[in-house]
């Protein structure tokens, strides 16, 4: 790994994993919040590549 890289996993992975983590223990219904605030980051990564790169 690069310095770039190693310092985008401690910028924003690792601060939104933790985040994650706590969202989920504070649900008190099994997890449903983490989950949908999961999905949603997906849902968004996904469509800013395809964005990204116009669908190739």
């Amino acid at each position: 790994m690069n310095i770039p890289s190693l310092i985008f996993w401690a910028v924003f992975v690792l601060p939104l994993v933790a985040f994650l983590v706590w969202v989920m223990k504070q649900d008190r219904r099994k997890g449903t919040a983490g989950l949908i605030i999961l999905a949603i980051m997906v849902i968004g990564c996904i469509a800013y590549m395809y964005w990204k790169t116009g669908g190739k």
